[in-house]
């Protein structure tokens, strides 16, 4: 059932646990350190990512802003009209359902008693 890559990703994942249980034991000052220096690289990549990248994929922030402000106004507009709609009865909406299409639809005659021979074509 395992694969050559399977092999592959258990061997790296027991010798990372060796060499964290490793420098556990024998440097763990050391070991602080570096998982330190580790979060603060991945922190700054991070910060760096959000600031620049992800800004320009959202838009001007005054867009943004406007945005919000729009869809807030729009929310408070929906609320309002919602209750004020008169109670419909279950009768006339039976009724409603059964209108007609104005659709003009016509039928096509077509050549339905005609055999094809299919081996013809």
């Amino acid at each position: 059932m395992l694969n050559a890559r399977n092999i592959f990703v258990i061997t790296l994942i027991l010798l990372a646990i060796v060499g964290l249980f490793t420098s556990l034991f024998g440097n763990p000052l050391g070991l602080v350190k570096q998982l330190l220096v580790t979060a603060a690289v991945i922190g700054i990549i991070y910060f760096i990512y959000r600031r620049w990248f992800s800004g320009r994929r959202a838009g001007n922030s005054n867009e943004q802003r406007a945005f919000l402000k729009a869809a807030k106004q729009s929310k408070r507009r929906h609320k309002k009209k919602s209750p004020s709609k008169p109670q419909v009865s279950n009768a006339s909406k039976k009724r409603s359902i059964r209108k007609k299409s104005n659709a003009n639809l016509t039928v096509i005659e077509g050549k339905k008693n005609k055999k094809n021979n299919r081996a013809s074509f």
